[in-house]
């Protein structure tokens, strides 16, 4: 089958190939045959090494598509079911889980092994999955059943960016209404955590980029507010009167914006870190400033989420008109352009991918 194929970390490009071939249906998996997948900057991540990750690997992790084919003792889903992947399945017996906190659960998003081959050699998937393919094989908690009349774009979508996004405000921070929120980074994920405050009631929520057209795109998705690096101080002081936001966002993933949020949000004020990172980059926090500003700094994984209940949340409230999905698919740009580069593709053809942040 066809299948986007990254062969070393560091490469550039994903060679499209045809002759990937997926591991048999095993008991306590399933294989999906994928009918729509996401772009997420995650993929970039996971080929320039910022996130680690064996190679040869195919692309994709934000995907939807129809079950095939169910291995023995599986009964959560069966064949012909409509699916969003998650690439943090719940095993639902481990501490996490059982804590309440089953986006920390690594039985499913660790083990396993490479399950794609092309030849004699094992072909992993970006975390576990590897959705920029026809098939593919995974366990049956990484399956989140959804109605039938989903379109397949829109459940995509929730199966990382928006999951991330909107969950790191109403899971991860639990904005308060009349709120006030910064949100650094503007992209997919930015514009779902500004869906986020806004479902949950912020006041305020600020737009922060260094692109002008993205700050204002951030405004058809709830941004009250926006603002360049440079004007943030004004705009702060203009909304907060000086005190600083309740809840700021970094949604880059680099040191300087993430110390941008802790400084932006007021004394006994949320920051929350979205953006994924490199494992060497780090921040300087002084000791005094840690316990007298009594600020919490907090990572959000996969938006804090318990995908078993919150695809279901986030599509109820896409539903009534609450989440704005299909506003996030029109803004991309050449869509059917790359529909139909992706339908021509054959053997040997590469994907070069350019990501701003």
């Amino acid at each position: 089958m066809r299948a986007a194929v990254f062969h070393e970390t560091g490469d550039e490009t994903a060679e499209v190939r045809d002759d990937v071939e997926v591991v048999p249906t095993e008991a306590g998996l399933v294989r999906i045959a994928i009918h729509a997948t996401g772009v997420c900057h995650t993929d970039i991540s996971s080929m320039n090494g910022t996130i680690p990750q064996p190679a040869p690997c195919v692309l994709g992790h934000e995907g939807a598509g129809e079950v095939v084919e169910v291995g023995a003792g599986v009964d959560n889903v069966h064949v012909g079911d409509h699916v969003i992947v998650s690439w943090v399945p719940p095993c639902g017996t481990c501490a996490d889980c059982l804590n309440g906190r089953p986006h920390l659960c690594m039985t499913g998003f660790i083990t396993g092994g490479p399950r794609f081959r092309i030849g004699d050699t094992p072909v992993h998937g970006v975390a576990n999955t590897g959705t920029f393919t026809e098939q593919m094989v995974v366990p049956a908690s990484a399956a989140i059943k959804i109605d039938d009349d989903v379109p397949w774009d829109i459940a995509s979508l929730i199966g990382c960016g928006v999951m991330t996004g909107v969950g790191a405000a109403i899971n991860t921070a639990q904005v308060r209404p009349g709120s006030s929120v910064v949100v650094f980074g503007c992209g997919g994920v930015g514009i779902s955590v500004i869906q986020g405050a806004r479902i949950a009631g912020a006041a305020e929520i600020v737009a922060v980029d260094l692109v002008e057209g993205k700050r204002e795109h951030a405004r058809q998705f709830g941004a009250t507010h926006t603002a360049s690096p440079d004007e943030l101080a004004d705009v702060s002081a203009q909304v907060t009167k000086g005190q600083g936001f309740d809840y700021a966002f970094e949604v880059v993933g680099i040191p300087l914006t993430i110390r941008a949020a802790y400084d932006a949000v007021r004394r006994g004020g949320t920051a929350v870190v979205v953006g994924a990172g490199r494992v060497e980059s780090t921040i300087e926090l002084n000791a005094f400033e840690l316990f007298f500003m009594e600020k919490r700094l907090l990572g959000s994984l996969y938006g804090s989420a318990d995908v078993r209940v919150d695809f279901d949340r986030l599509l109820r409230l896409w539903r009534t008109g609450r989440l704005d999905l299909e506003g996030m698919i029109s803004q991309r740009v050449g869509l059917d352009d790359v529909n139909k580069a992706l339908a021509d593709m054959k053997r040997g053809d590469v994907i070069r991918t350019v990501i701003e942040i």
